[in-house]
């Protein structure tokens, strides 16, 4: 059984700091990208960063200089750092990752069951 677990949301004043982590366990033959993303009430889900296996991330407009994505491969696990964090970043915060279980040459999509960040004015 493959799950995400993720870890490190909660309550923050605007300005403050969160460090989210998710890791991946089961049968996981490797791991291809992960990646965050977030759902605000009223909205869609949408992309917060990502990061390839080799290292190379991606951020949404509205997150890059403040947030810092990363992972550690040897533990499959990723890692989002929040800093100067803004009302408008308060979401539910999911964790993703492409990974190949079944077979080593096609991934599957594999989803956190969320954690909520709630940034106070």
């Amino acid at each position: 059984q493959v799950q995400l677990v993720e870890s490190g949301g909660g309550l923050v004043q605007a300005g403050g700091s969160l460090r989210l982590s998710c890791a991946a366990s089961g049968s996981i033959r490797r791991v291809n990208a992960m990646g965050w993303y977030r759902q605000a009430p009223g909205k869609q889900r949408e992309l917060v960063a990502t990061v390839t296996s080799g290292g190379t991330a991606n951020y949404a407009d509205s997150v890059k200089g403040r947030f810092t994505i990363s992972r550690d491969n040897a533990k499959n696990t990723v890692y989002l750092q929040m800093n100067s964090l803004k009302p408008e970043d308060t979401a539910v915060y999911y964790c993703n990752a492409l990974l190949y279980v079944s077979s080593w040459y096609r991934t599957d999509d594999y989803w956190g069951q969320g954690t909520q960040v709630t940034v106070s004015s």
